[in-house]
């Protein structure tokens, strides 16, 4: 008779494997459910929601940059992300009553500027800064993967509006982005986790990846013991499919003629 390994906390285990509290398998998505022009007023924006983890994202448009780029003809995108107090099962204070950002909200904001700066033209974009605020309203895990593939869509529909305007030319996005996560649970690989299974993760990984096939980021951590080349691997191989699916459910809204139309493969540098 197999051995039921000690539950780990907020997780189920039946004949020694882990249950998902959803009954996914192991390389299955959450629901995903990518809502465009959420919020009127924004030049972009998309509601985005992956299980129980909801997080709304807008880009804004304002003329000029960066004094270290002011007079090189580049634009700019840059991010700020926050959760609202009750995103979590218990209040987390507002950082603004903190009087500064934490850490991981700066970490996490720069990671959705800097990938989505990886499929923008800013030469195209020209001397305008366009700001992605990610708002989290509930986190169940993957907040920061769910808010680039939400950005994604914002930052296309904002695009598309000021080209439809003649305020820009065409060509300034040059390919669809998403992200996920991945995590080695209970010695299993699991894709898209929840926040019960992020927090007893033994190895944690979010995969930033193009619709041509191309990583922008991989952000891998050791939570226990060290582990190897072949597992970073297989967790990306395990990634893959999972963004093919953001991508199709972004282009299925935006509809731009992209190099990631296609479904992702391993691509060469």
């Amino acid at each position: 008779m197999a051995t039921t390994p000690k539950p780990l906390s907020g997780l189920l285990f039946s004949g020694g494997k882990l249950v998902r509290s959803d009954d996914r398998g192991p390389a299955d998505l959450r629901p995903v459910e990518i809502t465009p022009n959420f919020i009127s007023s924004a030049e972009g924006s998309a509601l985005i929601r992956l299980g129980e983890t909801q997080v709304i994202c807008t880009a804004s448009v304002e003329d000029g940059v960066p004094p270290f780029l002011k007079g090189m003809g580049r634009g700019w995108i840059t991010s700020e992300y926050a959760m609202i107090p009750r995103a979590t099962e218990t209040r987390t204070p507002r950082e603004a009553t903190r009087g500064r950002q934490g850490g991981r909200t700066m970490e996490i904001q720069r990671l959705i500027g800097r990938s989505l700066r990886a499929v923008v033209d800013l030469d195209r974009l020209g001397e305008r800064t366009i700001w992605i605020d990610c708002d989290v309203i509930r986190a169940d895990g993957g907040t920061r993967t769910a808010s680039i593939t939400g950005s994604l869509v914002a930052l296309g529909l904002a695009l598309q509006k000021l080209a439809s305007l003649t305020m820009l030319p065409g060509g300034v996005l040059k390919d669809y982005l998403a992200a996920i996560s991945v995590g080695v649970v209970g010695g299993q690989m699991l894709l898209d986790l929840s926040y019960a299974e992020d927090s007893n993760a033994e190895v944690d990984m979010n995969v930033v990846m193009t619709g041509s096939g191309h990583l922008v980021e991989v952000q891998a951590t050791a939570e226990g013991r060290p582990f190897t080349q072949q597992t970073v691997n297989a967790m990306i191989d395990l990634a893959r499919p999972g963004i093919d699916k953001l991508l199709a459910l972004q282009r299925s809204i935006l509809q731009m003629d992209l190099p990631g139309t296609a479904a992702s493969s391993p691509a060469t540098p």
